[in-house]
């Protein structure tokens, strides 16, 4: 690894943005995108008569929807970093994506509404990122409305996610009286709307630069809070940050882009670049000099005019180049890579070389599933399994028009390689839908009418728990079936249980106790 390679590796910086949904995630991602020259001007989820939609939120229902329901990548440079942005579904149904996310980053930003806190999707995303040690880092946004008080949000935080935190910047009012806010760290207070800097003297907030210049109801408040913090709040601990085990804490407003340049300024100097990657027998470093990088996300379509599909490949080690020959890990084959693209959203642009801490999109024509490792490595080599969580409701789904059975089978095929939704099959061979939240069917069907021409009908099966079996015939297993217990199998072909409830999954292992079934957290260490 050449002292050149090293330097580019250290200016990566690759993290994902995670919230509740409407705390504004879409929209900081925007601003810290056009902070980066990426785009010109941002689109908001709420400017519809002029078409400006968030630069994220590529796919059509999510321009009419407003919301994300899929993943995104996007990469810029910014003073002399090179930062990938992975924008994730805050919607809780379509969390499965928001979890795969969190393991090909380094890094997460968490955000919050100032007026309501931490939310439960934050509180189930935040246990992601603190399983796999990620820095966390917190931005309070929506300063600009009426919030909560920034101490009473600090305790919220660590009461709700068990994290201690440490304020960078502090908010100086909120709503109609939100005047700015000060950068404890620089000793620097930026005014709201001029984003004017005021250096502050050796007192702080408790010097004369500030007289005057904000109302003293204001003042009077932010000295006694900072007195507060500076007494009795945490220390800045750069060693814990990059533990995970402290989270550095901003305010501001996405939507009025202030207290967001502060915000990207402290993230790329105390954020982690690339760092080692686990596998099944060890760790592999950014600086080994053979390839390798994992399969995080597959998405289809992206290119309606071309239907094609993409691979988000997340880089670990050595240095890719464009028609290489790769070897892909579950199955053996070597696999030339001779198209790659770099992503800003669905727009692209033909990528030749790239490091260990890049996001790449390779052209897939079937070859890959989520998770997958490929490397030139000549020693076996698998990066850690990716999450796999268990459906809680399920449909049967056919097509309207019988003629349109091919267009129907390869939707069902490249959607469920996707891994945003779960496909079953029945002994009748009919198309089982098993998905976390009812969103997700609703996505499903869009997406097979505008992508494939196909219309469909569902109907609803009253399961809700779903098992695998290990080591039973399907033979067996169907003598086993009844209105509360149902056949599948997944794209393996491994079977799989449907239950009504947790009583009637209970009750079958109680009378069944040499059946093993399998929870799907487990599903690829139990059966492989």
């Amino acid at each position: 690894m050449s002292l050149d390679n090293l330097e580019a590796i250290n200016k990566r910086r690759i993290f994902g943005i995670i919230s509740h949904p409407d705390a504004g995630k879409t929209t900081l991602t925007e601003k810290l995108l056009l902070h980066g020259g990426a785009i010109r001007e941002a689109g908001t989820v709420k400017a519809r008569r002029n078409s400006k939609f968030a630069t994220s939120d590529w796919m059509e229902i999510e321009k009419q929807r407003g919301i994300s329901v899929t993943s995104s990548v996007m990469q810029f440079e910014y003073e002399g970093k090179i930062v990938s942005i992975m924008d994730t579904p805050g919607h809780n149904d379509f969390g499965e994506d928001t979890y795969r996310i969190l393991t090909s980053v380094d890094s997460a930003v968490m955000v919050i509404d100032a007026a309501k806190g931490v939310e439960t999707q934050t509180k189930k995303l935040f246990k992601v990122c603190s399983l796999r040690g990620i820095p966390i880092f917190t931005f309070i946004n929506k300063l600009d409305r009426q919030a909560k008080e920034p101490l009473e949000i600090l305790e919220d935080l660590e009461e709700a996610l068990g994290l201690p935190s440490v304020s960078v910047t502090w908010p100086i009012g909120s709503g109609l009286t939100f005047e700015g806010v000060y950068d404890r760290l620089k000793n620097s207070v930026y005014i709201y709307r001029t984003d004017y800097e005021i250096k502050l003297g050796e007192n702080g907030v408790f010097g004369p630069e500030l007289e005057g210049v904000i109302s003293q109801a204001n003042l009077d408040i932010l000295r006694n809070e900072i007195e507060l913090i500076d007494g009795a709040g945490n220390e800045f601990d750069m060693n814990l940050i990059l533990k995970g085990k402290l989270s550095p804490v901003f305010f501001g407003t996405a939507l009025a882009d202030f207290g967001v340049t502060q915000f990207l300024n402290h993230f790329l100097e105390m954020s982690p670049a690339p760092g080692n990657r686990k596998t099944t027998t060890g760790e592999v470093e950014p600086t080994d000099d053979f390839f390798s990088g994992f399969i995080f996300k597959i998405q289809a379509n992206m290119n309606p005019a071309h239907r094609d599909r993409l691979a988000f490949m997340r880089i670990c080690s050595g240095t890719f180049e464009r028609g290489m020959n790769v070897t892909l890990s579950r199955t053996g084959k070597q696999i030339k890579l001779s198209q790659s693209t770099m992503l800003m959203a669905n727009e692209r642009e033909t990528v030749d070389h790239a490091i260990a801490g890049d996001i790449i999109g390779v052209y897939d024509s079937g070859n890959y599933q989520i998770g997958d490792t490929l490397t030139t490595s000549k020693e076996k080599l698998f990066f850690e399994p990716l999450p796999t969580f268990p459906p809680e409701l399920f449909r049967r789904v056919r097509p309207v028009n019988s003629l349109k059975a091919k267009q129907f089978q390869k939707g069902i095929e490249q959607l469920a390689q996707e891994g945003a939704i779960q496909v079953y099959t029945n002994e009748y061979n009919e198309v089982v839908l098993g998905a976390v939240g009812e969103l997700q069917f609703e996505v499903f069907e869009y997406r097979l009418k505008n992508e494939y021409n196909c219309d469909i009908r569902m109907d609803y099966l009253d399961f809700s728990v779903v098992r695998w079996v290990k080591d039973s015939s399907a033979d067996a297993l169907k003598q086993l079936e009844n209105s509360r217990c149902m056949l599948v199998f997944d794209h393996f072909m491994r079977p799989l249980l449907l239950f009504a409830n947790q009583y009637t999954l209970n009750t079958f292992m109680d009378r069944n106790e040499n059946i093993k079934l399998v929870e799907a957290l487990d599903i690829e260490s139990e059966l492989n």
